[in-house]
């Protein structure tokens, strides 16, 4: 298990920190710190504060993805999914969350509205070369392989 410090701040006092809703979950719950509701428009998108700061270990980055019940019921998603929190990323984790939905979607304070996911890093070096090995598929990409 990985341990991550992790600090609240003053406008996310009150709220539980995040936690996974199953014992199978890849992800814990982040949830909506602002004290205010907000609305998030048809076609809008909002950056919404969680309150929380993290220390990820080096070698590890956070990963913010959607909701599966938000996206399927409401059309709501994370707009750069996923969202990446870098380890010496030391400021409030945001979630930019965009409505594709039909209707205005409403966040209240305490509302769960997306996932992190801790995952280790790996690191590359490129190697400068002219030419590279070659596959079957070759360049073929975009939809090469068809729909069936």
């Amino acid at each position: 298990m990985v341990q991550v410090n992790v600090k609240q701040l003053a406008h996310a006092r009150g709220l539980p920190l995040p936690g996974y809703m199953t014992e199978g979950a890849a992800g814990v719950d982040l949830l909506a710190a602002g004290e205010a509701e907000v609305t998030i428009p048809t076609g809008g998108y909002l950056m919404v504060p969680t309150g929380l700061e993290i220390a990820l270990p080096e070698g590890y980055e956070g990963q913010i993805r959607p909701r599966s019940g938000l996206a399927a019921k409401f059309g709501v998603t994370v707009l750069n999914a996923p969202g990446t929190v870098d380890a010496d990323y030391r400021g409030e984790i945001k979630v930019i969350l965009v409505n594709h939905g039909q209707k205005p979607y409403r966040i209240q304070r305490g509302d769960r509205i997306a996932q992190l996911v801790v995952a280790p890093v790996s690191k590359i070096q490129w190697v400068p070369s002219e030419t590279l090995d070659l596959t079957t598929r070759g360049s073929g990409g975009f939809g090469h392989t068809g729909t069936r």
